[in-house]
């Protein structure tokens, strides 16, 4: 798959608040760069913990469930979305349906 704004994610993790997220994150985009899902049933293969929000939208969980990360993904086109990254008491605070990039 290839990865969306994934300099988006070294930034926020370069923060002092999310700081320790950092190699959850790395080890997270290692295995988004090895992986080619076809459709959910098969990224759920790959991260069981996943919660699968549409045909598109993926929250996944980071370092734990300390960090969210939201991202969609275009199967056909072997592309994933950063969408948002944050806190789980940040996450509490969106509409993770609605929320856009940059949002």
């Amino acid at each position: 798959m290839r990865l969306i704004k994934e300099k988006t994610l070294w930034e926020y993790s370069g923060e002092s608040k999310y700081a320790e997220a950092r190699t959850s994150l790395q080890e997270w985009i290692n295995v988004i760069r090895l992986s080619d899902w076809d459709n959910p049933a098969e990224l759920k293969a790959s991260f069981g913990s996943a919660s699968i929000i549409g045909a598109k939208r993926v929250v996944f969980n980071i370092k734990g469930k300390k960090y969210r990360l939201i991202v969609d993904i275009e199967y056909k086109l072997s592309i994933v979305f950063v969408v948002w990254f944050g806190t789980h008491s940040e996450y509490n605070k969106i509409d993770i349906k609605s929320i856009e990039y940059g949002g």
